[in-house]
Parts: structure tokens; sequence; C-alpha cells
């Protein structure tokens, strides 16, 4: 799929939850086409993010608020995997702010983005903790439709991610992969000291009080399949990585941490939404 500026799109999605009479409810609620929230049952109030076009192109511009107010438990995911379209030029930009108030919950476990050869992304997540506040996320990217023996050799990938504490930053990464003339992005995914040819890469971020106790216990999740896997622990945070050969494999590892993670440091069952396994 080819498009130009002229197709592009504003979406927005702002989602709130706070206390209201003892149980975490939905406060705030806006949306603009293409995004659109559904709310399936879970086990904590769960909001699904759905991208009614079916997929991104080229200079959409995305944005995604989500408040969990102080004591306020959510979990917030999307409805499929995301698909980046090939892009003639322009870039697609996708800005999520979550803000995670005092002693309040917040799982975000969005499927994988799919990113088409040729397409062009910034994205940049930054996530606001309270005092006291927990967190589990992540993502999942895949380089190219693979399924069609497409990879992704061209193009633009820049994503951020920041955590912070009461306002100081505690993790920053920044992942940027581009068509360049000192080399294009096929050579980055095949390098050795890069990507090492891989089909798709993710982190895991865990925030809780019981993070640093939970090393062990994640690395010995992670060595049950065969994933290139690691972990470890960072300014109160659990940060846990993959690349993978494999992408559906990669997406296996990763639910799995993810569901040891939720029981483990957040005390939920070990479980994702359904949406997972649609």
């Amino acid at each position: 799929m080819t498009t130009g500026v002229a197709s592009a799109v504003r979406g927005v999605a702002e989602i709130g939850f706070s206390i209201r009479d003892g149980t975490t409810r939905l406060t705030h609620l806006y949306e603009r086409s293409p995004l659109r929230v559904l709310f399936p049952g879970g086990d904590l109030p769960t909001a699904a993010i759905v991208t009614t076009s079916g997929g991104l192109v080229a200079g959409d511009r995305i944005d995604v608020r989500v408040d969990i107010e102080p004591g306020a438990a959510a979990h917030v995911t999307a409805s499929a995997a995301e698909k980046i379209y090939r892009s003639t030029g322009a870039t697609t930009v996708v800005d999520q702010r979550l803000d995670v108030g005092d002693k309040a919950t917040l799982e975000f476990l969005p499927p994988e983005t799919i990113l088409f050869d040729g397409a062009r992304l910034r994205r940049q997540t930054t996530v606001e903790l309270g005092e006291g506040a927990r967190f589990l996320g992540g993502g999942i990217i895949v380089f190219g439709r693979r399924a069609r023996g497409e990879g992704f050799t061209r193009g633009l990938l820049r994503e951020v991610w920041e955590v912070r504490r009461a306002g100081r930053l505690v993790w920053g990464d920044a992942l940027h992969v581009a068509d360049s003339p000192c080399g294009d992005v096929a050579s980055v995914i095949e390098d050795p000291a890069c990507f090492d040819g891989a089909a798709a890469c993710a982190t895991l971020i865990l925030a809780a009080p019981v993070a640093a106790r939970l090393i062990d216990g994640a690395r010995a999740v992670q060595g049950r399949s065969e994933v290139r896997a690691g972990v470890t622990f960072v300014n109160g945070l659990l940060v846990a990585r993959w690349l993978g050969a494999d992408a559906m494999a990669l997406r296996r590892a990763y639910a799995d941490l993810a569901c040891h993670l939720r029981e483990a440091g957040m005390g939920l069952p070990p479980r994702l939404p359904a949406l997972w396994h649609v």
C-alpha cells in the first residue's frame, strides 16, 4: 500500500480511570477517527484501542493519552497488531503518554507492531509514575511481513521510551534505524553487531516494589524459550529484552514473561486478555 501526505489523519484516544465508590471506573473518554476504544471484560478494567482504518499510513499522527488516577487499576491493550504501511516519504508519528498516579496500577500491553518494508515510523512513549505506582508494559516490533517473505529493508524506525518517577527520568531508551549515506536499513538488520538478521525485537518493563527480587525468576522464564533474551534491573525497573529470528516464537516468549510478571509483580492472574489469543 502506498500513500502520501494528502491522506494523513490525526487520531486521538484519551482514556481516564479513577476510583469511584471504591471501584475503578472509566471517568474520561475521547476518541477521534481512526481510533476507537472498546471495553472488553478482564480481571482489571480493560480498554482496547482499535485502529478502524486497519493500519497507519504515511503522514498519520496518532496521540494516545492514558490517565490512571491515584489508587485506580486498569489494563490498556489494542484489538490487534498495528500495521505501519509502506511510505513514499512521509512519516507516521505516534505519541503515547501514560500517567499512573500514586499507588495506581497500569498494564500497557498492546500486541505487536508490524513494519511493512518501506515504512516510516516515529513513536514515543512517556510513562509518568506517581509514588508507589505499578506499571507493566512494553512492545514488540516485527520487521516486515514475514509470512510473505518480506523483511524491513528500507524506511525509518525511531522508537523512544521514557519512564519518569515523580517527574525525574529513571529510564530512557531510543532506537533509531534509517536509510542513510552510511548504509541502509537492511544492512543494520543483518549486521551481527546490530539485529543479526532478527525478525522481531521486544522490550518489557516492570515497575513494582518487588521488581528487584524478580530478576532470577524472569531469567528462568526467558530460558524456557529458544529466543535470545535478557533481563536487568535499573533505577527500580525490571527491563527485559528479546531478539528473535521467529516473530511468533518471540511473541510467545514475551507473553509468557508478561504472564509471570503479572502474577509475581502485580498480584494478578497469570494470563493476558483474550484479544491476545485471537
